[in-house]
């Protein structure tokens, strides 16, 4: 009688032990993957910072391209809210945005030589490929995650404790699409690059 008391209390232990690693580690994951999120959180806050200093910088000398600075313009205040899916998705359209700003901005030898121009495009290069690197490592840190709470024994102990599938911070398929630079004005007519020459009729 003795030792079925002490088997069944030893196996409890067991069992409660088994319970607290599960717990504890399932924590620690999600814990990863909040910390990995905070730090993508900076970057898009240092990033919608630098826009307004760049969309000054560049709308004097960029006559033609209204629609762009708009769209730019756009897409930084989208980007503060929302889901982790919400948030991908206007960084991405962000991400496009710029590039297209930056290309046509190609076209305009005065505002490529500006200091204030090339430092600010600098920091915004530099802040986008902090992006990527912190969202790769939040993206490892989700699916190590989702798969201990979907894999056996943690998928029995996730859902009665609270712990939910994250979402990966990813482009969708469209927006991973090449970028199409409009060089037209608001009239409809291509706008002229700068230091060009008219074609002669």
């Amino acid at each position: 009688m003795v030792d079925i008391i002490t088997v069944a209390a030893a196996a409890i232990i067991i069992i409660a032990a088994i319970i607290v690693l599960i717990f504890n580690g399932l924590i620690s994951k999600r814990n990863r993957v909040q910390d990995a999120w905070a730090q993508i959180d900076v970057q898009l806050k240092r990033r919608y910072d630098l826009i307004p200093n760049l969309v000054e910088t560049v709308k004097g000398y960029m006559k033609y391209e209204k629609g762009v600075l708009t769209q730019v313009t756009q897409l930084r205040s989208s980007i503060v809210s929302g889901s982790v899916q919400d948030k991908a998705q206007a960084n991405n359209m962000l991400s496009q945005a710029l590039k297209s700003l930056f290309a046509v901005a190609e076209n305009y030898p005065d505002l490529k030589a500006s200091q204030t121009y090339q430092n600010l495009q600098d920091e915004l290069e530099n802040t986008e490929n902090k992006i990527s690197f912190v969202r790769t490592s939040y993206n490892d840190y989700v699916l190590d995650y989702n798969n201990a709470i979907q894999q056996f024994p943690g998928n029995i102990l996730a859902g009665p404790m609270g712990f939910k599938r994250q979402d990966f911070f990813q482009a969708p398929d469209e927006e991973k699409a090449a970028i199409k630079v409009n060089l037209t004005s608001d009239d409809g007519t291509q706008a002229p690059a700068k230091g060009s020459k008219a074609q002669k009729k």
